[in-house]
């Protein structure tokens, strides 16, 4: 699996959450460094199993797309004097 990677910008806006989230659920105040150790270790753990389930996810669109897109295909059908 190709690692994930975060802008910048998009990593200090989850540090940020990692932060409130230790200061909201346990009244713990962390740093930065703290925040982004518990980002890696996150990413790491339960990347895979996010990113799988968003391949799943996209997966059954797209064949329910190109099942719709069958049935389309088919209602296009001419009728024919010899059927077989």
């Amino acid at each position: 699996m190709i690692p994930i990677k975060l802008t910048k910008e998009e990593r200090a806006e989850i540090v940020k959450d990692v932060q409130a989230f230790f200061e909201e659920e346990r009244s713990e105040t962390i740093g930065d460094l703290a925040a982004e150790h518990i980002l890696d270790f996150m990413m790491k753990a339960i990347g895979p199993y996010v990113y799988n389930k968003a391949l799943s996810d996209a997966r059954g669109l797209i064949n329910e797309r190109v099942n719709q897109i069958e049935d389309d295909l088919y209602a296009l059908e001419k009728p024919t004097r010899h059927k077989r």
